[in-house]
């Protein structure tokens, strides 16, 4: 077995370079090299005290233009064009595409029969594996007047780095008290090692716009007013989302969590606006499950079928650490006890006792709930064997919500795990030049 690992063969049929990333080993540096460490530093110096004191409006603030900016840095470690501009704009990217819609009607209707390869039209790699809307949103950048790479480059970073917000806003609304342990994470995710991935690839698009989803359910199942447009709100995202990539089919499961903490009020209206998206795009000429079942047989055509699976159920995991680092992971027993399922399973009710549900939603610690739903999403997304590499970006949007769990760490050693954080990644972004 071991003869084999190391065979030219095995390392050819895994299909990434510097397996688990997908990329390929050159040291460089770049003149984002710089403002990068610069960044770190200050986040692992200041990030802890001013998470704790700024008002909550400029901390959230704060943190999205700090992921930006370290996003942005990260990137320019590879240059201007090969890290940011040209990023979006090769033969197997949306923008290939974008130039030959000149019928968007047209599109959506013949959408489907473009998907298998091996013929004279098929659809380029990206296009071919996601349902039509990751190439109408760039096709609708283009007619508004933001066409290029970079353009799109900007879109797909700034909303992906919005997903540092959401993810606050989300264990803020899930608990009365739980505003400081959403502070907690807030330094956590402006450093992400993820945002070698958010700037920039179009997951980084899915993982905002999911993520706000999310956001929007959470905040629903908190108002007293205004708590059904934030549903609908969350639902037409949800229902967005499901035609951005196949794979956001898996966004149920923190929306299922948010539901199951704090109750299911939301869940009709947005059930309703979800389905209204989903009827717009067939209505247009689209059908999600024509299209899941043709993208099987896709993915199935192309080099997924020399990726051995069983060296991606493992390695997909390994780069997924690499895109939360290490910090979450150490935490992952601090989800699991947080999520307190042994209240679940206590005893029989009592009359006059609150039911074993009621008694969970008390006990839950909001941060272990998204962290552990993030993280199930992930096990599910893995043993699906639906992605073999590339899941440091295709699973972006599962990925952010991962990240939260590093608040639950001790206090005291924040600053010690953010250095760690940042350390890794300076040390990928440096090392490999990653496919995005």
């Amino acid at each position: 077995m071991v003869p084999r690992i190391l065979s030219e063969q095995w390392r050819n049929d895994l299909y990434a370079g510097a397996a688990p990333i997908f990329g390929s080993w050159l040291p460089h540096i770049g003149w984002g090299t710089g403002p990068a460490i610069g960044i770190a530093a200050l986040v692992v110096a200041y990030g802890p005290d001013l998470a704790r004191r700024l008002p909550w409006r400029r901390a959230l603030l704060l943190t999205w233009v700090t992921s930006l900016a370290w996003a942005f840095a990260l990137a320019m470690v590879d240059g201007w064009q090969r890290g940011f501009a040209g990023r979006l704009t090769t033969h197997d990217e949306y923008l290939h595409e974008v130039g030959g819609v000149t019928d968007i009607a047209a599109m959506l209707r013949g959408f489907s029969g473009r998907i298998l390869d091996f013929q004279p039209d098929s659809w380029t790699t990206h296009v071919s594996g996601h349902p039509p809307g990751a190439l109408l949103s760039f096709v609708l950048l283009d007619r508004a007047g933001l066409g290029g790479g970079a353009w799109a480059a900007l879109l797909c970073m700034s909303v992906g780095c919005a997903a540092a917000v959401a993810v606050p806003v989300t264990i803020r609304a899930l608990g009365a008290d739980a505003e400081q342990k959403a502070r907690a994470a807030l330094p956590f995710l402006a450093l992400a090692p993820a945002a070698i991935w958010l700037a920039v690839s179009a997951d980084a698009l899915f993982a905002g716009v999911t993520a706000w989803a999310v956001a929007l359910l959470a905040i629903a199942t908190r108002q007293r007013r205004g708590w059904v447009v934030a549903a609908c709100g969350a639902g037409a995202l949800f229902g967005f989302a499901l035609f951005l990539s196949y794979g956001m089919i898996l966004m149920a499961v923190p929306a299922a969590a948010v539901l199951l903490a704090r109750g299911l009020r939301p869940a009709l209206p947005a059930l309703v606006a979800a389905l209204l998206v989903v009827a717009l795009f067939n209505a247009a000429g689209f059908w999600w499950l024509d299209g899941y079942h043709l993208v099987v047989q896709r993915y199935y055509q192309g080099i997924a079928s020399d990726r051995p699976y069983s060296y991606w159920v493992w390695a997909n995991l390994a780069g997924t650490v690499c895109a939360i680092g290490l910090a979450p992971v150490a935490a992952a027993h601090r989800v699991v006890r947080g999520l307190r399922f042994g209240t679940l399973l206590r005893g029989p009710d009592t009359p006059g006792s609150a039911g074993r549900l009621a008694r969970w939603r008390d006990a839950v610690d909001p941060v272990a709930l998204v962290a552990g739903a993030g993280f199930a999403a992930l096990l599910l997304a893995d043993l699906s064997g639906l992605s073999k590499a590339e899941t440091e970006r295709i699973w972006l949007p599962f990925e952010v919500w991962a990240l939260a769990g590093a608040a639950l760490l001790p206090a005291r050693g924040v600053r010690g795990w953010l250095a760690v954080q940042a350390g890794g990644t300076l040390v990928l972004a440096h090392v490999i030049l990653t496919n995005w």
